[in-house]
């Protein structure tokens, strides 16, 4: 059974910074493209980075130079570190993992930027 834990989350100030984790489990973690996602209220979900098994990364052009994607494959890991965090980054941030089909979901780790 596949499963996809994000964790990290929580509330920080403007200005502050947060490292969220998605760690997998059930699958060969190297093979998958794994996404960072992000759900504000009242909005659609958005990609923020994704990155593939072998560590290539790309960013939402509005988030680049602010957040910065890695993975650990030996800890299953992909890591999301947000720095300069602004209000409008508050939202609820899922990880995606995708080679075939299906594509596996987190249940989310909710992030607040808020003074």
């Amino acid at each position: 059974q596949v499963q996809l834990v994000e964790s990290g989350g929580g509330l920080v100030q403007p200005g502050g910074s947060l490292r969220l984790s998605c760690t997998a489990s059930g699958l060969t973690f190297n093979f998958y493209t794994v996404g960072w996602y992000r759900q504000a209220p009242g909005k659609q979900r958005e990609l923020v980075a994704r990155i593939t098994g072998g560590g290539s990364a790309n960013y939402a052009d509005s988030l680049k130079g602010r957040f910065t994607i890695s993975r650990d494959n030996a800890k299953n890991t992909v890591y999301l570190q947000m720095d300069s965090l602004k209000p409008e980054d508050t939202a609820v941030y899922y990880c995606n993992a995708v080679w075939r089909s299906p594509s596996y979901w987190g249940q989310g780790t909710q992030v607040i930027v808020s003074s």
